[in-house]
């Protein structure tokens, strides 16, 4: 799929079923449409769900990532992505970054959002422990030092993921991670509240913290979010059940 963005990469799963919106779903910085295809397995057995690559990320899609004003040019590209991947109403499930984007994303197709984790409201905390986690990680990335970096974005005691571990640590050895989405301008925020929204984070999310995220999404998008427990920032792996619930919830009324 051809964008101002470059190419965009689409895994396209389930049927459509009448009445039904289209799943968009849009992964957070690091991940793509292939290290979620167990979510993608999961949404599609409730009816057609597109995932994309975001471009500037590691994945298929195209490479280039500007250097500034990126909410805005990545909000421009998803509308851009949903005009030629939904032929109707459109449900957007975007996590931490991708939920930014989300958020950011004027499209007349969008009926609903479901923000995982989600960036565009608030700074992302970054404490001492995740630092130590993440400085070694960054310098010379293996398998024990990835997994050690998944944990502190996990709930404790909850295992990493084997495949997630090996990707993560290919991701070191060959990319340049970015950084955290900044907060969403007011009037960007206020605009996304046109349509339904659910939000959704992890109780021990250590970017997010649900005592600081809850309050901010209740007073800029006016919405309740569901804290998960047994859950960190990694909803998709940690929470994958009350993800495909939450959105199931959300395309039954879009």
């Amino acid at each position: 799929m051809s964008t101002d963005a470059g190419s965009t990469s689409v895994v396209s799963a389930g049927q459509p079923r009448d009445g039904m919106p289209l799943m968009v779903l849009v992964p957070g910085t690091n991940m793509n449409a292939a290290v979620a295809l167990d979510m993608v397995a999961g949404l599609a057995r409730t009816g057609a769900v597109a995932a994309l690559d975001v471009p500037g990320q590691p994945g298929l899609s195209a490479e280039y990532r500007p250097r500034r004003a990126r909410l805005p040019w990545y909000g421009h590209w998803l509308s851009q992505a949903l005009q030629q991947v939904a032929s109707g109403p459109a449900i957007v499930i975007g996590h931490s970054l991708g939920a930014a984007i989300a958020l950011a994303a004027q499209s007349p197709h969008i009926v609903g959002r479901l923000l995982l984790s989600p960036g565009g409201l608030m700074p992302l905390a970054v404490p001492v422990p995740l630092l130590r986690a993440t400085v070694p990680w960054m310098v010379r990335p293996g398998l024990p030092r990835t997994t050690r970096l998944l944990g502190q974005m996990s709930a404790p005691g909850r295992p990493v993921p084997s495949h997630l571990a090996e990707w993560m640590t290919l991701v070191g050895e060959t990319c340049r991670s970015t950084l955290a989405p900044r907060p969403l301008p007011a009037p960007v925020l206020a605009r996304s509240r046109a349509v339904p929204c659910t939000v959704a984070v992890g109780a021990h999310d250590i970017f997010l913290p649900h005592t600081r995220l809850v309050p901010a999404a209740q007073r800029l998008l006016g919405t309740e979010p569901h804290v998960l427990d047994d859950a960190g920032h990694l909803l998709l792996d940690n929470a994958p059940h009350s993800v495909i619930d939450l959105a199931g919830s959300l395309q039954a009324h879009g």
